[in-house]
C-alpha cells in the first residue's frame, strides 16, 4: 500500500492505493492473464493494472473480480408487482395484467418496493440502470443517487387524437428526471404508438439515447403483417375498438424503424422473434444500434428466447437487462448470464460478461466512467467468490460488492 498525492493550488488530496489479485480478473472485455494485479484508489478509481506485482500489499481474493454490471433495461416502478402475474401467459395477457395491477397499490407500497428492488440490484453488483418510467414513482429513490441511471420516459398512445397530450405529459416528466441524470422521451413499443406519436417522439430524439421494446412475440409481427391476431384483443380491452390500426404488410421492425430517422443511438429490447432479415435491414440504416437481451423475462412471459447465436453471427452488439419484477424473479444480471449459459452453452463466459459490463455502459453512454477496469474510470468492483473456471458461472453465486 502506498499514498499518492495530487495538489491543486493549496489543496492536496491523498489517495491510498489498494492492490488486488484474484483467481480470475475480468476487465470488462477479457480475462486478464494470471498474475495481474488491479490497483484501485480508495475513492474507487482504477489507477493501474500491473503484471507480476509481488509487493506485500497485494490482497488476493478468491474467485473472480469484475467491474460493476450494467442493467440496460429495467422497469423499477413496477417492482410492487413481483409475484402478482402468472408465468407463460403470453405478452398480451401479461400487458393486461400489468395495466390492471399497477393501480391497485398505495403510494407507500410502491415506494417500499422500489427501495427494495434498488437494494437488490446493488447487492447483485449492478452499478447503473437504463430504467423505464411512465410515472414519477421512482423520482424520490433516484434522488438518493445510490445507482447511476438513464431514465427512459415511455410514451404510450394508440390514437392520433390524444398523441399531443400524451407526448407533452412524457416530455414534462422527462424534464423532472433530467434534473437528476440523463433522460429521454421514448416510445414504448411499435404496437402502442400512433403515427402522430411516433413523429412527435422522433422529433425530439436527435442526439439522445433512446430505446423501444422490439419484436417480443410472434403476435407483434402478425399484427403488422396482417392486422390480425392477439393484439386486437388488447386494443379492444383498452379502447373497445381496433378499427384505428392498419397493417403495413411488413413486420413490426421493418415498419417502424425507418420512421425513426432522428434516433441514431437506439437500444432495441427483447428481440425475441427478430430474424436475420430484420437484423440486416436494421443495420442497413446505419444507426448506432444496441440489442438488449432480457432472457429471464422472455421465459417468464413467452417461455421463449431469442436466437442469440444468430444475433452474434449477424454482428449485433449485445447487452443485458432484467426487465421488471413483474416479469422476473430477481434483478440480477448474473442470473441472466446463468440462463443464457444453460440454453446456449457454446457462448463463452467472457462474451457474456462483456455484454454485462462494457457493452451496457456503451449503450447507456456511461463508458467514460463505467464498464471496464481502465485507468481513470470508477466502474465499481464485484467479487464472485465461488467462480472456479473461466468457462461457467456456478449455480449458487456468492457475490461481494467492493468499494
Amino acid at each position: 500500500m502506498y499514498v499518492q498525492s495530487h495538489s491543486i493550488g493549496w489543496l492536496c488530496y491523498f489517495y491510498i492505493m489498494q492492490f488486488y489479485s484474484a483467481d480470475f480478473i475480468f476487465d470488462g472485455h477479457t480475462f486478464l492473464p494470471d498474475g495481474n494485479v488491479l490497483v484501485m484508489s480508495d475513492n474507487g478509481m482504477v489507477e493501474a493494472i500491473l503484471q507480476n506485482e509481488t509487493n506485500d500489499s497485494v490482497k488476493h481474493l478468491q474467485g473472480m473480480l469484475m467491474p460493476g454490471m450494467i442493467n440496460t433495461h429495467c422497469h423499477l416502478e413496477l417492482s410492487h408487482l413481483k409475484g402478482m402475474i402468472p408465468e407463460h401467459t403470453g405478452l398480451v395477457d401479461f400487458l393486461l395484467s400489468v395495466n390492471r395491477g399497477r393501480h391497485t397499490f398505495t403510494p407507500e407500497q410502491i415506494d417500499v418496493a422500489i427501495l427494495q428492488a434498488e437494494q437488490q440490484m446493488i447487492q447483485n453488483g449492478i452499478v447503473a440502470v437504463g430504467d423505464i418510467s411512465n410515472s414519477n414513482h421512482t423520482l424520490i429513490q433516484k434522488q438518493k443517487r445510490q445507482l447511476q441511471y438513464h431514465t427512459f420516459v415511455e410514451c404510450v398512445g394508440l390514437l392520433d387524437t390524444n398523441a399531443q397530450q400524451r407526448f407533452e405529459y412524457s416530455l414534462n416528466l422527462c424534464h423532472e428526471f433530467e434534473k437528476l441524470h440523463p433522460a429521454s422521451v421514448v416510445l414504448h413499443a411499435p404496437y402502442s404508438a400512433s403515427d402522430t406519436l411516433i413523429r412527435l417522439v422522433n422529433e425530439v430524439s436527435a442526439n439522445k439515447r433512446t430505446t423501444i421494446h422490439n419484436q417480443e412475440c410472434e403476435d407483434e409481427n402478425e399484427l403488422f403483417l396482417s392486422g390480425e391476431g392477439n393484439f386486437l384483443r388488447l386494443f379492444n380491452a383498452i379502447l373497445q375498438d381496433d378499427s384505428f390500426f392498419h397493417a403495413s404488410g411488413k413486420n413490426s421492425l421493418q415498419t417502424y424503424l425507418p420512421k425513426l430517422d432522428q434516433q441514431e443511438k437506439l437500444i432495441l429490447v427483447h428481440n425475441t422473434v427478430s430474424s436475420e432479415e430484420d437484423i440486416r435491414m436494421a443495420h442497413s440504416l446505419k444507426k448506432e444500434l444496441y440489442w438488449c437481451l432480457c432472457p429471464n423475462a422472455n421465459l417468464y412471459i413467452e417461455n421463449r428466447l431469442p436466437d442469440i447465436p444468430m444475433m452474434m453471427k449477424n454482428g449485433c452488439e449485445l447487452m443485458l437487462g432484467t426487465d421488471s419484477l413483474a416479469s422476473n424473479h430477481e434483478l440480477s444480471i448474473l442470473a441472466e448470464i446463468q440462463t443464457i449459459q444453460e440454453h446456449f452453452p457454446a457462448i463463452s463466459l467472457e462474451e457474456k460478461l462483456t455484454w454485462a459490463t462494457s457493452n451496457g455502459a456503451k449503450a447507456l453512454g456511461m463508458d467514460n466512467t463505467l464498464g471496464s477496469f481502465v485507468k481513470g474510470k470508477k466502474p465499481g468492483m464485484v467479487q464472485v467468490e465461488n467462480v472456479v473456471t473461466r468457462e461457467r458461472l456456478p449455480g449458487d453465486l456468492v457475490i461481494r460488492c467492493r468499494p
